[in-house]
């Protein structure tokens, strides 16, 4: 049977074991004394890197946990994988909603628990792809950043102890719309510093998350479809297990307005196509390279009886592809002393709510009207963002296999 853990510890992060285990032994009295006993909301929890997250904290024994994620289906399976795995702690308050984290009903619930004491929110449009067209960048910044506000709005009534909300390696230095809201975000959420303590990370791609290139791969060779994916972009990875970790980590141990990244080095750093080419060869096939999608799909019908895989194999051509990654950028000041396999961007002030404002009120009103286009956006998001430099080319991952 295929081991899917095995294989990402083996080609993809070349770990036998997580790079946090020992920041998570050296700081565990620490750990207890932040999660044992303290209310826990968990927002987009059924998700690849929010599930982690649950899983992380739970051996700590919080009080209460309740997760709210509109996939209703992904809630039932995390539940029932939490009870189905052998020693996990589970509290007697454990409950799921499958609501929408900016509707009505979800203010109705907050408020009648009366706030908690750690939030962490992992709802988000993480895809390069999700800046398709005008529609699909409006979606993905208003659960972003403008919804995104409207929590925080909501959590000044009952501040917690605690408040994470995920961020990404591609918010440094952004070249797409997608790592721009989140380093919009990553302002807006340290706007309210003096409220509540906020924390974030920036973290490499999860290895197999939900949507993501390496888990459509498994899906290609379930239905024994051909496999394509980009060569020329490299990528730092992390395994499930780490990503909720470091979120753990960032959340329970992190200063006010700091921000956690994982200790990576460039040679760390892999390709798509080699993944693919990997897990193929792992699979018992060949690999045959193909020119085009359209000849990778017509050897396809054959792969069963003649054990080749074909695939097709370019470099990147699409809007917002960055072919490298990055954690922090020049004029950020970091630490690299305080955890073994953690660096701390520390020291980030306090941004200008009005400011903050200011923008969110350009892109609402944009949103308002009937005809707008993807470089108005890209504009008013560059006259916040000075080093926003997006790349645009004229072409979505949905135009290809």
């Amino acid at each position: 049977m295929f081991d899917l853990d095995h294989f990402i510890g083996e080609y993809v992060t070349k770990r036998s074991e997580s790079m946090f285990l020992s920041d998570i032994t050296n700081n565990r009295e620490q750990l207890i004394d932040k999660i044992r006993k303290k209310s826990i909301l968990v927002i987009g929890g059924a998700g690849s890197i929010g599930s982690s997250f649950i899983k992380a904290v739970l051996p700590f024994e919080p009080k209460s946990l309740v997760v709210v994620d509109l996939n209703e289906n992904a809630l039932a399976e995390l539940t029932r994988d939490l009870r189905s795995t052998a020693g996990m702690y589970v509290p007697d308050d454990y409950v799921t909603y499958p609501m929408d984290y900016a509707s009505p009903v979800f203010e109705k619930m907050f408020c009648g628990r009366e706030g908690f004491d750690i939030v962490a929110n992992f709802s988000a449009h993480k895809h390069v792809r999700s800046e398709k067209d005008v529609y699909s960048i409006e979606a993905l910044l208003r659960n972003n950043v403008l919804n995104a506000k409207s929590l925080l709005d909501l959590l000044t009534k009952y501040p917690p102890e605690e408040y994470f909300c995920v961020s990404t390696d591609k918010a440094a230095n952004p070249v797409n719309i997608m790592g721009a809201s989140k380093r919009i975000m990553e302002d807006l959420i340290f706007s309210y510093s003096d409220r509540f303590p906020v924390k974030t990370a920036r973290f490499a791609n999860v290895a197999f998350s939900n949507g993501s290139l390496p888990a459509g791969f498994l899906e290609r060779m379930n239905k024994k479809q051909p496999i394509s994916a980009p060569s020329d972009v490299r990528r730092y990875f992390v395994s499930p297990e780490e990503s909720g970790q470091i979120c753990m980590l960032s959340c329970m141990l992190g200063q006010n307005r700091e921000i956690f990244f994982p200790k990576l080095c460039e040679d760390q750093m892999t390709t798509f196509d080699a993944i693919a080419m990997d897990l193929i060869q792992e699979s018992g096939y060949d690999v045959v390279f193909c020119n085009s999608d359209s000849e990778a799909i017509e050897k396809a019908e054959d792969i069963v009886q003649s054990g080749k895989y074909p695939v097709h194999f370019e470099v990147s051509d699409t809007s917002g592809e960055k072919s490298f990654e990055e954690f922090y950028t020049e004029g950020e000041t970091v630490d690299l002393d305080r955890f073994c396999a953690l660096g701390v961007i520390t020291d980030k002030q306090r941004c200008d709510l009005d400011k903050i404002d200011e923008l969110l009120d350009r892109l609402m009103a944009l949103f308002s009207q009937d005809h707008i286009e993807k470089a108005d956006i890209v504009y008013a998001m560059e006259r916040y963002l000075p080093n926003f430099s997006h790349i645009e080319t004229g072409r979505s991952l949905d135009g290809k296999m």
